[in-house]
């Protein structure tokens, strides 16, 4: 009986290996498709970033703040090198004044910065630094107005994966979404870890931990289907993804990480994570 069971088991196995290397081929799905898979995989990183705090087993703060500095140097990394410079390039190609590219990019990144500053002003949400922001909503519950906070800043990200992927497929979009997985690591685990400081349960916490990451895939499949509709969009989506994503590095990421006096620390987690990011994109772009 148990002859069998391996043996089946083992038939199993080259079968997955078989259509994993025969039957899928990245080149042949759309962009939309690989700004949604993209941005999917990378947003499921939250949730296995999340758990150490099943087993118990939580990080100092030092440990955190440094892997949080490492996530805002892979997503400063990203708006620069995997966004601002592609919208540059792709502005220079359609218009011919000198102005006019730099104009589009610098307007596009304001605007994607005042987007989601007006998200964190209009919708009722919850830090863990700063506490209770928005119009008042004293009948959300803790949890949803923190769900909430987390969606504000995931949601640029999933954007920004996407839009990799609507502007040049495969090459455009795999670095933005390895790096932005790399980063939602650390940020799970500092959710989950916060949700539990507040009294939450190791499976609750863990639980929301992953599910604030799945805003990522509505905004990966906005962003590749906006670009790859609209070819003339390109470079304002980049930018704008990027400006959103600077927002979200200097309002939350890099307060929280200077709040325990680890600053050392998650300024050296930045450089790290600017530089594998950099490193990413020049290999895999």
């Amino acid at each position: 009986q148990q002859r069998r069971v391996d043996r089946s088991l083992l038939k199993l196995f080259w079968r997955l290996k078989r259509f994993t290397t025969k039957d899928i081929n990245l080149d042949t799905l759309s962009p939309i498709m690989l700004g949604f898979l993209g941005s999917l995989a990378a947003g499921s990183m939250t949730a296995i970033g999340a758990i150490p705090v099943l087993f118990g087993r939580v990080p100092s703060r030092a440990t955190r703040d440094l892997s949080l500095g490492f996530a805002a140097g892979v997503m400063l990394a990203a708006s620069f090198f995997s966004l601002i410079i592609p919208a540059l390039d792709a502005a220079e190609l359609r218009y011919v004044n000198e102005a006019a590219p730099a104009a589009i990019v610098c307007i596009a990144i304001l605007l994607g910065m005042g987007a989601v500053a007006l998200m964190n002003e209009k919708l009722p949400h919850e830090h863990f630094s700063t506490g209770r922001e928005g119009p008042e909503a004293a009948s959300l519950r803790r949890v949803w107005l923190f769900i909430i906070a987390i969606t504000i800043h995931n949601f640029p990200e999933g954007l920004a994966v996407g839009v990799g992927f609507g502007a040049d497929g495969v090459s455009g979009g795999m670095p933005l979404a390895i790096g932005i997985g790399l980063q939602n690591a650390p940020e799970g685990l500092a959710v989950a870890v916060s949700l539990l400081g507040e009294g939450y349960s190791k499976v609750r916490a863990w639980g929301i931990a992953a599910l604030t990451g799945m805003v990522e895939p509505i905004g990966g499949l906005l962003g590749a289907g906006i670009i790859t509709i609209s070819e003339p969009l390109l470079p304002w989506g980049l930018a704008f993804a990027a400006g959103a994503m600077l927002y979200v590095i200097s309002h939350e990421i890099i307060p929280e990480t200077h709040r325990s006096g680890h600053q050392n620390k998650a300024t050296l987690g930045l450089a790290i994570g600017l530089v594998i990011m950099l490193f990413l994109d020049v290999w895999l772009g």
